[in-house]
């Protein structure tokens, strides 16, 4: 399995190489704004300087290598934008998205369980074919689409949230407490927008799981001998059908960072998501690949606790 992981981590390295530089544009032949106006524009001396600086006039094969021993080092390179250490830029920014995307994991993942399994006891009932209805609703809803019509009514319209940023602009806070509501409040939208859309998946799996339980012999025996309602759910079925359910929440922690790239701009989140458009934008190559690559080493150790996880909860899993 390790060297399963490993494979994927190589291929993905190499991906995160070349796919940059096959994308349209260049970074020195111009500097793109929001609205993808040019801002600057470099002579040609200036663009050999900088190629040469970066190390891009060299051959792929070269940058490659180069590319691979400063990784080896831990050096994610420097941004051709910014000018400024890429790890340095990716810490700054990543505690934003990790921010939202854990708050948004955990409702998402105890609202669609609970519903879930709520669900699937009362199957075939009114309340079972409503939240089953809604939650196919919400699973198809794009993310981004859903964060726009948040921001129009409860930002701009009823002004009960923020319509943009991360935290209040020169703001002063007495106290800890004030500081942290402040960072919650501008989070409310981002947060609810992201577990909204993948709360649907998480109802899913958790009632297909909970019906597989709950036909089994062993719930029958568990009714026939007269147990509470409450005791069949929690101790019997909603126990056995959370594996799947708790690996789900690891694996979907990807999802959830590909997510916030679109919420995070919709909502002007300083988080990595939005540097990441930033650095597509102005085809900052070494800031693409820095982002990407702490995205995907993310995603592969949330899919190798998802497999530990899941064999010590069911241990028939070999």
């Amino acid at each position: 399995m390790k060297k399963h992981y490993l494979g994927v981590l190589l291929i993905i390295i190499c991906i995160n190489f070349f796919l940059p530089r096959l994308m349209p544009g260049d970074p020195f032949l111009y500097l793109s704004v929001e609205d993808g106006n040019v801002s600057a524009v470099f002579s040609q001396e200036q663009i050999d300087h900088y190629k040469d600086y970066y190390g891009l006039a060299k051959p792929l094969p070269l940058q490659f290598w180069q590319y691979i021993t400063g990784l080896l080092q831990g050096n994610l390179g420097y941004s051709i934008y910014y000018n400024t250490d890429v790890a340095e830029m990716i810490l700054t920014r990543i505690p934003w998205t990790f921010f939202i995307v854990m708050i948004s994991l955990a409702l998402s993942s105890l609202v669609g369980t609970a519903l879930g399994a709520l669900s699937a006891w009362l199957r075939d009932k009114p309340l079972d074919k409503f939240l089953y209805g809604a939650m196919v609703v919400f699973s198809e809803i794009p993310s981004f689409l859903l964060g726009v019509l948040f921001l129009f009514v409860f930002a701009a319209q009823l002004q009960w949230f923020p319509l943009s940023g991360g935290s209040a602009v020169f703001a002063s806070f007495n106290s800890m407490g004030e500081r942290l509501g402040d960072l919650m409040h501008h989070a409310v939208l981002p947060v609810l927008t992201l577990a909204l859309t993948r709360v649907g998946s998480f109802y899913l799996l958790s009632r297909n799981s909970m019906l597989t339980v709950l036909a089994k012999d062993y719930i029958r025996t568990a009714k026939a001998k007269g147990l509470k309602q409450r005791s069949i759910i929690f101790r019997h079925a909603l126990r056995n059908a959370l594996p799947p359910v708790v690996a789900r929440v690891f694996m979907s922690m990807g999802a959830m960072f590909g997510g916030a790239v679109l919420i995070e701009t919709v909502f002007a989140y300083p988080g990595v998501g939005r540097l990441m458009r930033e650095a597509v934008l102005n085809r900052d190559y070494v800031l693409i690949q820095g982002i990407f690559l702490v995205i995907t080493l993310t995603v592969l150790l949330m899919n190798w606790i998802a497999e530990l996880v899941y064999r010590k909860l069911d241990p028939r899993v070999g």
